[in-house]
């Protein structure tokens, strides 16, 4: 064994030795048309905790966020390379089945986007194309995950109601809680509380935190206090020559305390970014 390997090996945090991850992500890189949104990034994702994806804009977040659950796929000249390790299959290989895996790795974009229908109709469509017909099983899930996100008792005498008519924070609710009812193992979430007011989003990461239990959950955010406050690792993305790349990743107490990397401390000190 190399000199170099053996101080890795003993300057290696314990704690991160014996995580176990949900994804493991190895040289993946999107690219659109001759131009790489973000380029060879290695992470592993800890099962059941809070990791923030950091950075100004521009540095590839949201792309390597999107790759994730093959969003990208979707996109007009976007490409993606690398690997992306979940239950200990590459899910970049072209014979994955994209609506089993969105099943299980959901995304919760920046702006709440709930179906022009009623409250109820938002959880039935895609649970009827997931096989739940049942009327009765549909409002016992929709009891369940409105629920969890704290908003049942807000609109369960109006389940017929649009969903349109909603606040914007109880539209990210809404679309947070029917993620979860096709009972994803990943939720990935892009800027949720951007557009939300200081009330909403304070919901918004109790919601979070009360989840982390029984999900795992990627947060891309801008704002530094946030992630400080619900994430349990937090990865830094930085842009060189007009490329994102992974600056530096720790777990969150060590990041945002003592990092030790002197442009992540003044990324966090607003001084850069």
């Amino acid at each position: 064994m190399s000199l170099t390997n053996t101080v890795k090996q003993l300057t290696q945090k314990p704690a991160l030795r014996k995580q176990k991850h949900s994804l493991e992500i190895r040289d993946l890189s999107v690219r659109y048309t001759n131009h790489f949104a973000c380029r060879n990034i290695s992470l592993d994702v800890p099962k059941n905790q809070i990791t923030a994806i950091l950075g100004p804009s521009g540095c590839g977040k949201s792309s390597f966020l999107q790759a994730i659950n093959r969003i990208t796929d979707h996109l007009p000249d976007c490409k993606t390379e690398g690997q992306i390790f979940f239950e200990n299959k590459n899910i970049l290989d072209k014979k994955t089945d994209l609506i089993s895996l969105r099943k299980k790795i959901a995304c919760v974009f920046q702006k709440p986007s709930p179906f022009p229908f009623s409250i109820y109709k938002n959880f039935a469509i895609p649970l009827k194309e997931h096989g739940v017909k049942s009327k009765s099983t549909v409002l016992e899930i929709i009891e369940h995950h409105l629920k969890l996100v704290g908003l049942w008792h807000e609109v369960n005498h109006r389940l017929d109601s649009s969903a349109l008519q909603l606040s914007g924070g109880q539209q990210q609710r809404l679309i947070i809680a029917r993620a979860l009812a096709l009972k994803p193992e990943i939720l990935l979430m892009d800027e949720p509380c951007s557009a939300l007011d200081p009330i909403s989003t304070r919901k918004i990461e109790e919601i979070i935190l009360d989840l982390k239990s029984q999900y795992t959950i990627i947060i891309v955010t801008h704002n530094i206090a946030q992630a400080k406050r619900i994430s349990d690792f937090a990865a830094l993305f930085w842009q060189r020559d007009n490329c994102g790349y992974l600056h530096f990743q720790d777990e969150s107490e060590s990041f945002f305390n003592a990092p030790g990397d002197a442009l992540c401390e003044s990324y966090i000190q607003g001084h850069q970014g």
